[in-house]
Parts: structure tokens; sequence; C-alpha cells
């Protein structure tokens, strides 16, 4: 049964920086592409960044190219999302995702950029 637990999110005022954490369990992490999704209000969910399953490539959507890195550590199954340089319109819920089980999504973590 996978299981993904995203941690990290804050209210935080822009230009400021968050780490965001997912931890994943139930399935051989180190085999699979890892994504970080997010979801404002009333708007469908995007994606934002992925990772390759041993974390020697990765891409970010370009409206973050330059302020987000994507990265893992297989060693305990957890990938991460650097955020840097915030902006308002970051915020949203942001999700981790595996193709592991593609219909399955955790609680996602809060992330509120406001002056």
């Amino acid at each position: 049964q996978v299981q993904l637990v995203e941690s990290g999110g804050d209210l935080v005022q822009p230009g400021g920086s968050l780490r965001l954490s997912c931890v994943a369990s139930g399935f051989t992490f180190s085999n699979y592409f890892m994504y970080w999704y997010r979801q404002a209000p009333g708007k469908e969910r995007e994606l934002v960044a992925r990772i390759s399953p041993g974390g020697a490539g990765s891409n970010v959507r370009n409206s973050v190219k330059g302020r987000f890195t994507i990265s893992r550590d297989n060693a305990k199954n957890t990938v991460y999302l650097q955020m840097n340089s915030l902006k308002s319109e970051d915020t949203a819920v942001y999700y981790c995702h595996t193709n592991a089980q593609e219909d399955y999504w955790g609680q996602g973590t809060q992330v509120t950029v406001s002056s």
C-alpha cells in the first residue's frame, strides 16, 4: 500500500524559502520517478517538478525555474522540494506523487505566500 506523507508547508512572506519533504512507503522508492504537484483553490492540479529514480535527472516547470529544486534521498525514501524566492502565486497545496500508484494522493502540505 503506497503512502506519501508531505510536510514542510507554512505561511511565508514573499521572497522567503521553504523546503518540502515527502516520505514514501509501500513501494520500491528508488525504482520510480517522483513528482511534485500543486493545486491552488479553484484551479487544476499542475505538475511542478519531477526527478528520475536515481536523482541524476530532474526538471521543474518554467514558472518556478531558477527558484525551485527537486531532490531525493533514496536511503530515506524521501523526495524534497526546495523553494526559494517564493511568490504569492506559489500559494497552493503541494503534493508528491509516484507512478507506483497513480490514483493515490496524500494529504498534501499547504504553502501560503503572503505579506
